[in-house]
């Protein structure tokens, strides 16, 4: 198995305020492993993906539920690592996905809808998701405080492995939140924010837990518009993220009716869509603060 990290040596430069420049170091840096990723479907290639490896299993059953393909792990009958094109051996950069034979297998052109780069005008882009919707994060019922929602990043943070070795990898975490105390549920880290989001989803797949109602997905980057779609066709209803959204990602939460968090920084956030669904702290009267003293 394709390890995470790779070690490479380096030369390491370093100069101090006046421009004085210190001996030439020569080290080694850890670095996070970015490998191609193909997918088949029932045999048939159907997409490729750069990502890091680990958890590639959650990956693809994640990528699956974002495409829309499936909903629920009973349509999932395996995964299984195969061969490559260059011949027989095993590829671990290779999973085969054999689906539920009433699964209607999926036209190889479907997935132009879901990039946020793949030229598509928003309205018609929108309107793809929605269609294959098989969730209504509209009706989840759930409503955060918003000091736990404000938590989430250090949070996340806090649990980022990977991150700490390499510095160069995102994270999405899956939180279930219960009063005012958030348990994160799930973290995973990729080179790619959207494959860290697919691995969370298909982690949720496997354990049978779709959809994730009452839960939040806090993620390290920003948030695009298919994060916000991944999120919806998981049935989530927060996506929180520590830097902006985009304006369609903005656009599609609305319609979806997933409550967007944007610059969630410890100290502030914004909310773009959804506000209704985060309670803000109740104010201490005066009366209240001198019976407590």
């Amino acid at each position: 198995m394709a390890r995470m990290t790779q070690r490479r040596k380096i030369h390491r430069f370093r100069l101090d305020g006046s421009g004085t420049e210190y001996p030439v170091r020569f080290k080694e840096d850890e670095l996070a492993a970015e490998e191609p990723l193909e997918i088949r479907i029932g045999g048939r290639s159907f997409a490729v993906t750069m990502r890091t490896p680990g958890d590639d299993f959650d990956l693809v059953a994640g990528f699956l539920v974002s495409e829309g393909i499936i909903r629920a792990q009973s349509e999932l009958i395996s995964l299984r690592f195969c061969a490559g094109d260059a011949g027989g051996a095993q590829s671990f950069n290779v999973i085969d996905a054999q689906l539920r034979p009433d699964v209607p297998m999926p036209d190889t052109m479907r997935h132009v809808y879901t990039s946020s780069s793949c030229g598509i005008c928003g309205t018609d882009s929108i309107e793809a998701v929605r269609k294959t919707l098989h969730f209504d994060p509209s009706q989840d019922a759930l409503r955060i405080p918003l000091d736990a929602l404000a938590e989430l990043p250090e949070r996340l943070r806090e649990a980022q492995g990977l991150f700490d070795k390499t510095g160069g990898v995102h994270a999405a975490g899956l939180f279930k939140v219960d009063g005012t105390s958030p348990e994160l549920l799930c973290l995973r880290e990729d080179v790619g924010r959207h494959n860290a989001v697919d691995k969370v989803v298909g982690w949720a797949l496997r354990q049978d837990l779709l959809p994730l109602s009452g839960t939040v997905l806090q993620v390290s980057g920003r948030a695009s518009f298919e994060l916000v779609q991944k999120a919806a066709l998981a049935g989530i209803p927060v996506l929180s993220a520590v830097s902006a959204p985009s304006s369609l990602a903005a656009d599609l939460a609305a319609e979806t009716g997933v409550t967007l968090v944007g610059f969630s920084r410890g100290h502030s956030l914004n909310v773009y869509a959804g506000r209704e669904r985060v309670d803000r702290p109740r104010k201490v009267s005066r009366e209240e603060n001198h019976a407590r003293l």
